[in-house]
């Protein structure tokens, strides 16, 4: 019974994590609530799932705050041509849709523009790992996700199955909002690690992996 109980017991230690992963998910959605301070949101969402959920690098709180404050201004102004570009791409899907139901051909482009949506979560994804792990302006963090994600297109591809897949699964049962924003981003940090890894340089990279170890 006692090694049943004991911390660093396997069974144990994923309990905990997906214990971590609904508090997280708490916290990112009631940082998400004003829509505008979502960027910053995401980005620490992403930065407490890498150093708390991955490597137990720090508390949990702490680091979620913590990247919250620090990356507040920059990952805001970020998000907002991310989060104009979605409300665009949303109203013309509701548009396309009622098409659909008329039966106007134009409506056709409804799958299209389902598709962009998704690329558009998954660059949403990529810009908040940017800014989470690595210093750079606005237009750079913009540019340099965008860059990577499309310069990958098999890991983000497993990025995107994450990400829609888990927000096909909370709108079918809404409590799972409460555990699987901080799971998507989890297993799309595994991707998205991997892609940093190939474009940073060997000694950066070798360090990073080091550090990772002796976690």
């Amino acid at each position: 019974m006692k090694r049943l109980l004991d911390i660093d017991n396997p069974v144990i230690r994923f309990i905990i994590k997906i214990f971590d992963c609904m508090l997280l998910s708490v916290l990112w959605l009631a940082f998400s609530l004003p829509i505008i301070t979502m960027g910053a949101s995401n980005t620490a969402l992403y930065s407490a799932v890498f150093h708390h959920i991955r490597r137990d690098e720090s508390y949990l709180w702490r680091s979620f705050w913590g990247a919250f404050k620090e990356n507040f201004k920059r990952s805001t102004l970020a998000w907002l041509p991310m989060l104009a570009m979605i409300l665009f791409l949303a109203y013309d899907a509701m548009a396309l849709h009622l098409l659909i139901r008329s039966g106007n051909p134009m409506g056709r482009l409804f799958g299209v523009i389902v598709a962009l949506m998704a690329v558009s979560a998954v660059w949403t994804v990529f810009l908040a790992a940017y800014c989470a792990r690595f210093q750079g302006g606005v237009k750079d963090m913009l540019r340099f996700s965008f860059y990577l994600m499309m310069s990958h297109p098999l890991r983000s591809l497993a990025v995107m199955i994450a990400v829609v897949g888990s927000l096909a699964l909370i709108l079918v049962v809404p409590g799972l909002a409460a555990l699987l924003p901080a799971v998507a981003v989890w297993i799309s940090s595994i991707f998205i690690e991997q892609v940093f890894q190939l474009h940073l340089r060997p000694e950066d990279a070798q360090k990073i992996k080091d550090e990772g170890e002796k976690t």
